[in-house]
C-alpha cells in the first residue's frame, strides 16, 4: 500500500472503544442466541397458537429472509444517516418486535413481530463492521476485536440450546424473545454515549429503484433454495432462483450507471476483495451442509433428543472460537492468505474423518472431526472481516460488510439445498435396496422420503420391522452423510487454493503495533 505525505500512525483504542465494543458484542451474542432457541421453542409455539404446518415454516424462515433481503439496503443506508443512528433505531425496532413477538396471541402476529426483527436485524451487522473499523484503527487491536465480535456470535449459537432449554422449563416460550428486548435496550440506551458517529460526508440519495431491485434480487432466491432443501426439484423454487438471478443482472446493470451506486460493483476489481466474498460465501455454504447432516446423523441415528444434540455441538463451537481467536493473532506474522489456506485444508481432514463414520461410530469420533472441520473453518470468521476492513475505503465498509453478509446468507441457503439434496438422493437410492420385504406401502413411502420418516414410521411397526426399516435407513442416511463429507472435503481444498492464490497480495496484519494508515474524509462525531 502506497502512503501520502499525510500518513500518521494508527491511534490506539482505548476504554470507550472497548466499552462500544462490548455494546456491539452484547447484541449479537443476543441474535444468535435467538436463532437456535426458536427451534426449540417452536413445538411450544404450535401448541399455544395452533399454528399450521405453513404458518410454522414462516415462523422460522421469515426472519432470514428479512436478514439476507434488507443487508445491501441497511449498509447504504447506514452510510448516508450513519452507523451509529442506523444501529440504534435498528435496536429499539428489535426490542418492539420482540416484545410482540414474546406476547403474540396468534400466529400471524408472530410472523409480523419476527418480520420486523429480521428487518432491524439487518442493521446490525454491516454497522457493527464499519464502527469497528472507526473504533479499532490498530490493526492489532481490530483483529482482536472483530475475533471478540465472533465470538460472542458463536456462543450465542453454541450456548442456545441450553438457554433456551432453562428459559422454556422455567417460563412460557415468550420468554427466549423478552431476552432479546432486553439486551437490544441495553444498545439503544448506551450505543449513543460510547459509540462514535460515522457516515459518508458525500453519499448522495439513495435510490429507490436500486432497494427494490436488491430486494427483488434476493428474496426470490433464498426463498427457492430453501424450497429446493425441502421439497426438492419442484417447479416453483427453480422458478423463484431464475426470477432473483435475473433481477440481480439488472440491480448490477443498474448500479454500473448511476454516478453514486448504492453498491459499488467497482469493489469487485479489487481481487483480494473477490476472493474474500467468494471464500465467505462458499464457507457458509460447506458450513451449512456440514451443520445439518452432523446435526441429523446425532438424532435420527444416535437417537439423540435435539436439545442433546445441541449440547453436544458445544465442543466443536470452542473450537470454533479458538480458530477465531487464533488466527488474527499468526495472521500478524505470516501472511493472512496462508493462514486461511492451511485452516481450510484442516477443515478438509475434518471432512475427510466424517467421511468414514458409520451408524456404528462413536460419538466422540464424530464429535472430534466435526471440531476439526470447525478449527480450520475459525479463520475465515475472523480473517475476512479483517481483510475486507483493510482493503475498502472506510466510506465503503458499511456497504462492503452488508454485501458480504448477504454473500454468507445466500452461501448458507445454497449449502443446505445443494448438499441437501445429494445427501437425499443418495440416501433415496441406497435405502430403495435394503427396505425389508412385507413393509406396507405407506411406511415404505416414508421411509423412503427421508430419515426422519424412516424414524417417525418405525414406532407404529411391529418390532422386527422396526428395527429393519431402522437399520437401513440409518444406514442409507450415513452414507449421504459420507458423500456429502467427501464433496465437502474437496470443497474446501479446492478453496484453499483460491484463498492462497487470491491474497497473495495481502501481508501480514498489524506486523508492528499502530501501523501507518491513509487520512481519510470520512466524517466523525465524537
Amino acid at each position: 500500500m502506497t502512503l501520502s505525505a499525510e500518513a500518521e500512525v494508527a491511534p490506539r483504542a482505548g476504554r470507550r472503544e472497548w466499552l462500544g465494543l462490548a455494546v456491539l458484542a452484547l447484541p449479537t451474542l443476543v441474535v444468535s442466541v435467538d436463532i437456535s432457541v426458536l427451534f426449540l421453542a417452536l413445538p411450544h409455539v404450535v401448541a399455544d397458537l395452533h399454528a399450521s404446518t405453513v404458518e410454522q415454516l414462516w415462523i422460522t424462515d421469515i426472519y432470514p429472509f428479512m436478514v439476507a433481503g434488507f443487508l445491501i439496503t441497511m449498509g447504504s443506508i447506514g452510510d448516508r444517516i450513519g452507523r451509529r443512528k442506523l444501529l440504534v433505531i435498528g435496536a429499539a425496532v428489535f426490542a418492539l418486535a420482540s416484545l410482540l413477538a414474546a406476547y403474540a396471541g396468534s400466529p400471524a402476529i408472530l410472523i409480523a413481530a419476527r418480520a420486523g426483527m429480521g428487518i432491524a436485524g439487518a442493521t446490525l451487522a454491516p454497522s457493527s463492521l464499519a464502527l469497528i473499523s472507526m473504533m479499532f484503527r490498530d490493526q492489532r487491536q481490530q483483529g482482536t476485536a472483530i475475533a471478540i465480535w465472533m465470538t460472542a456470535f458463536m456462543a450465542g449459537v453454541a450456548f442456545g440450546p441450553a438457554v433456551g432449554g432453562a428459559l422454556l422449563s422455567a417460563f412460557w416460550w415468550g420468554s427466549v424473545f423478552l431476552v432479546s428486548a432486553v439486551f437490544m435496550a441495553v444498545l439503544f440506551v448506551a450505543g449513543p454515549f460510547v459509540l462514535p458517529e460515522m457516515k459518508n460526508p458525500q453519499p448522495g440519495p439513495l435510490d429507490a429503484p436500486s432497494v427494490v431491485l436488491s430486494l427483488l434480487a434476493i428474496l426470490p432466491v433464498i426463498y427457492g433454495l430453501k424450497e429446493l432443501a425441502r421439497h426438492g426439484w419442484e417447479t416453483v423454487p427453480i422458478l423463484a432462483v431464475v426470477a432473483g438471478l435475473a433481477f440481480a443482472f439488472l440491480f448490477v446493470y443498474r448500479q454500473r450507471r448511476l454516478p453514486v451506486p448504492m453498491l459499488d460493483i467497482g469493489l469487485f476489481a479489487n481481487r483480494a476483495f473477490t476472493t474474500i466474498m467468494i471464500t465467505g460465501m462458499l464457507v457458509g455454504a460447506l458450513q451449512s451442509g456440514t451443520g445439518l447432516f452432523v446435526s441429523l446423523y446425532m438424532q435420527m441415528v444416535k437417537g439423540l433428543s435435539p436439545l442433546a444434540a445441541g449440547l453436544w455441538g458445544i465442543p466443536p463451537a470452542i473450537a470454533l472460537v479458538v480458530g477465531i481467536n487464533l488466527a488474527p493473532q499468526l495472521a500478524r506474522k505470516i501472511k493472512p492468505g496462508v493462514v486461511l489456506a492451511v485452516g481450510l485444508v484442516v477443515a478438509a481432514v475434518g471432512q475427510l474423518v466424517l467421511s468414514q463414520v458409520g451408524p456404528g461410530t462413536a460419538l466422540a469420533v464424530v464429535l472430534v472431526a466435526l471440531a476439526i472441520v470447525f478449527l480450520g473453518m475459525g479463520p475465515s470468521g475472523a480473517l475476512v472481516n479483517q481483510i475486507m476492513l483493510s482493503i475498502v475505503p472506510p466510506e465503503k465498509v458499511g456497504t462492503a460488510a452488508s454485501t458480504s453478509g448477504t454473500g454468507g446468507e445466500l452461501g448458507v441457503a445454497f449449502g443446505i439445498a445443494a448438499l441437501g439434496s445429494i445427501g437425499g438422493a443418495v440416501y433415496r437410492v441406497q435405502i430403495d435396496d435394503t427396505l425389508p420385504a412385507g413393509l406396507p406401502a405407506p411406511a415404505a413411502d416414508a421411509a423412503r422420503e427421508s430419515v426422519a420418516g424412516a424414524v417417525a414410521v418405525s414406532g407404529s411397526l411391529p418390532s422386527d420391522l422396526a428395527n429393519a426399516v431402522l437399520t437401513a435407513a440409518r444406514d442409507a442416511f450415513t452414507t449421504g452423510l459420507n458423500i456429502v463429507a467427501g464433496i465437502n472435503a474437496a470443497g474446501f481444498v479446492l478453496l484453499a487454493v483460491v484463498v492462497f492464490l487470491g491474497l497473495r497480495a495481502v501481508g501480514p496484519l498489524g506486523a508492528q503495533p499502530g501501523p501507518p494508515v491513509e487520512r481519510v474524509t470520512e466524517k466523525v462525531d465524537q
